[in-house]
């Protein structure tokens, strides 16, 4: 997927930690971080989540949002539902998550191949406007991802992004 292009939407079977499912295009006006990961991924564990989770702490939810994103391509029976949301719990990722939905014709999830991911953990940045701008896979140091989405962050909304219904970052939306 190119970077500049409108981000596809996220194709979501399942949501935790959001009372309602989430869209990108609800969240047009913000910065979206989306973390792609698998709960047995050891980058994604002791790298991208907790990074993830700074990235929520530091920056204003009015401005970013982060989503994680469960993408599913390998070891399919452990990775479940159930387990993800033991998972979610023991480690306090507190932030939505989304299922990725799963392919009938592949073992690559629906959304992960629409943004030819290579693997986990992957980083999207969606700007304001909703397009993608970065498409890191593997470790992203944090000073770059940082300085990347106040870049982002300080270019200015587009109109048709103030004028929709307003979501928050935990799902809701008005």
């Amino acid at each position: 997927m190119q970077t500049g292009t409108l981000a596809p939407e996220l194709e979501v079977s399942r949501w935790f930690n959001a009372p309602a499912p989430l869209t990108l295009a609800a969240l047009r006006g913000r910065v979206v971080l989306v973390e792609a990961f698998q709960m047995l991924c050891p980058g994604c564990v002791s790298h991208g989540l907790p990074q993830a989770q700074r990235v929520r702490q530091v920056f204003h939810r009015e401005d970013v949002a982060v989503i994680g994103l469960h993408t599913v391509f390998e070891h399919h029976a452990a990775m479940t539902p159930v387990a993800l949301e033991a998972f979610l719990h023991e480690y306090r990722i507190d932030f939505p998550v989304g299922v990725d939905t799963p392919s009938a014709e592949s073992p690559i999830p629906r959304t992960m191949a629409a943004y030819g991911m290579r693997g986990t953990p992957t980083l999207l940045l969606v700007d304001r406007a909703g397009r993608l701008r970065q498409h890191h896979f593997g470790q992203v140091e944090d000073l770059v991802l940082g300085a990347q989405i106040a870049m982002l962050a300080a270019e200015p909304a587009p109109i048709e992004a103030m004028t929709g219904a307003a979501c928050n970052v935990d799902g809701g939306c008005d």
